[in-house]
């Protein structure tokens, strides 16, 4: 899974936050992804995100303009299960 945030080159608190926020949800969700935070004005108008921060996944734009809450975020990886850490007991 790949997880996109794509901000503006200036605002550097809210992209902070935002990566905060998703990297606690994968942790507290056993989820393994690459999270990739981009400051570039020319790839939110590519993903057309004309607001920032936005989260994609899977280069699909799923948040744009706020940061979500960790349930919310937790909510959107419940529904690609097949990413999810399978638990092996070690003898």
């Amino acid at each position: 899974m790949r997880i996109d945030i794509l901000c503006r080159p200036e605002s550097s608190r809210r992209c902070e936050e935002m990566v905060e926020v998703v990297k606690s949800a994968l942790d507290h969700a056993g989820v393994e992804a690459e999270v990739h935070l981009f400051r570039d004005r020319r790839k939110m108008i590519d993903n057309r995100v004309y607001v920032s921060p936005a989260l994609l996944v899977d280069d699909a734009v799923r948040i744009a303009g706020r940061i979500p809450e960790e349930r919310e975020i937790m909510s959107i990886l419940a529904e690609r299960p097949r990413y999810f850490k399978r638990l092996a007991k070690v003898a």
